[in-house]
């Protein structure tokens, strides 16, 4: 199973409150999945989990398929969201280079624990059908 990041620990206590009914708990985990909706959006965050640094030129290199047009859009929104800072230097060409942010560093632990989540069907699945 891939793991986003092995030294990633949990995030840090936040403003969270219990949500008063499943409706608001269901409301504010649709928020959270809308800022990762895209289809290119988690193929750039497992590009940067790790304290990663990476040039707009690897993020083409490193995910085939995606256009120039694509790929700026994504990095625009996540940028946007709170997720990823993007650093230009004053250089010519210019360089231009993406990290996470504290927050977005936040999402692998979270992410990693989907993964486990998806790789456990199997067991389940295996067992209803001989249920």
């Amino acid at each position: 199973m891939t793991r986003a990041h092995e030294k990633v620990g949990d995030p840090p206590a936040g403003r969270y409150e219990e949500p008063p009914t499943p409706e608001a708990a269901a409301d504010r985990v649709e928020e959270a999945l809308k800022l990762l909706e895209g289809r290119w959006k988690l193929v750039i965050l497992f590009q940067l989990f790790g304290g990663r640094v990476v040039r707009f030129s690897e993020f083409e290199r490193a995910i085939p398929g995606i256009s120039q047009k694509m790929l700026a859009q994504q990095l625009r929104q996540l940028e946007r969201d709170g997720l990823v800072l993007r650093f230009v230097h004053a250089e010519v060409p210019p360089r231009v280079e993406y990290r996470l942010t504290a927050w977005g560093q936040s999402l692998c632990p979270a992410l990693d624990g989907l993964l486990r989540w998806a790789a456990s069907r199997e067991a389940f699945t295996d067992g209803a059908a001989r249920s």
